[in-house]
């Protein structure tokens, strides 16, 4: 009996020391096809966006920047969490080099959501004041957006340096992040409500875009007015818009009708047509795609803020480690699901990778490269 309790004794150590090894073994495979897919997939759609010269439009800048983003969150702080992990949950590096790191992973957080705040902005004013962000929605203001992202976000991320709030190594998280203390002794609480404000606001633009699609689709009751005649040809809103239409064609004989001063004739070209609808259209699918990607920003941030207000608003150590690293996880996997995102809900990206694939040259049909002719 003494034999096998000794035993019993003996192989408890064993057996706990093999559970830390395998959950350190999946910790290491999953972070490692996590950083893996983030950088082929960010780095792919980076290259086609800047390759392909009709993606060189305002959306897809500010997509271009939420991929560098990433690629920089995958590069530089994954290796680090990677080498902890491998350490035995600990940081064997100094106490400068987490604080750098700490501030690289914070600063990147606050500049998804800043950036995807903004973008939402863009997105309504596509949508409700489309005249207005065509003509004002340039390469540089794109870039004064971006910059202001980053400057908002440094903002936020670079006080802990100087210990308003403390960068540190947390055993449990496997990586050198914010130290969420107890609101009695938290300094930390206005940037974790700072993130859910910003991401909060950000649904709120998309619920007034939404509700301004929606509003906008009603049929307007028929107003009887008559039409207005200048040699024989009818214009007006009482008109049948036949004489418009035949006047914008080229066609039109005559003065210019007055509700049409101010427009281009399209050039006589078979190929061509007017695609305003097809415009509004495309609006709403980038509208769709950014609100995806808002959206799962938010899903796999959101238990992590949960646990960071669990520990600042209630005493002691209230959340489980198998819910703090699933968490931790799941922030992990947002630095590679913009890609994925933004193939799934966005056509034009599906036909300009499909152009650039071998494979699928043969397969491109005429209606993808056919010239626009916009009004």
């Amino acid at each position: 009996m003494a034999n096998t309790s000794a035993f019993g004794e003996s192989s408890n150590p064993l057996r706990s020391d093999a559970i830390i090894i395998s959950g350190s073994a999946v910790k290491l495979a999953s972070l490692g096809v996590i950083m893996c897919a983030s950088l082929v997939g960010n780095v792919a759609l980076s290259l086609l966006v800047l390759t392909d010269t009709s993606l060189h439009k305002a959306p897809y800048y500010f997509l271009l920047d939420l991929c560098l983003a990433d690629i920089i969150r995958s590069a530089v702080c994954f290796p680090f969490v990677m080498m902890s992990i491998n350490s035995g949950s600990t940081w064997t590096y100094s106490v400068i080099s987490c604080k750098m790191i700490a501030f690289v992973s914070v600063l990147l957080c606050f500049h998804v959501a800043f950036l995807l705040f903004c973008v939402s902005v863009t997105r309504y004013m596509a949508i409700a004041h489309h005249r207005f962000y065509s003509k004002r929605m340039t390469l540089c203001t794109c870039v004064a957006v971006i910059c202001m992202a980053w400057t908002l976000s440094a903002a936020m991320a670079f006080p802990p340096v100087f210990d308003v709030g403390t960068y540190k190594f947390i055993p449990g998280e496997e990586q050198c992040v914010f130290e969420h203390r107890h609101v009695r002794a938290n300094d930390t609480l206005g940037f974790m409500l700072m993130l859910a404000a910003i991401v909060g606001t950000t649904h709120v633009v998309y619920m007034k875009m939404l509700c301004f699609v929606y509003n906008h689709r009603k049929m307007k009751p028929a107003q009887l007015v008559p039409a207005i005649s200048q040699n024989w040809t009818f214009h007006g809103p009482g008109a049948t818009g036949q004489a418009a239409a035949n006047w914008i064609a080229g066609f039109g004989r005559g003065p210019t009708p007055p509700t049409l001063v101010g427009i281009r004739q399209a050039s006589h070209n078979g190929n061509r047509r007017l695609l305003i609808l097809d415009d509004f259209k495309r609006e709403k699918r980038i509208g769709k795609m950014y609100y995806m990607i808002t959206l799962a920003f938010l899903l796999l941030w959101a238990p992590y803020i949960v646990a960071c207000f669990l520990r600042v608003f209630v005493k002691g150590s209230p959340v489980p480690q198998v819910y703090l690293t699933a968490a931790v996880w799941m922030t992990f996997l947002q630095a590679g699901a913009n890609p994925l995102i933004g193939f799934i809900f966005n056509k034009e990206l599906r036909m300009r990778l499909r152009a650039c694939l071998p494979c699928c040259l043969s397969t491109q049909t005429p209606m993808s490269m056919e010239p626009y002719c916009v009004i």
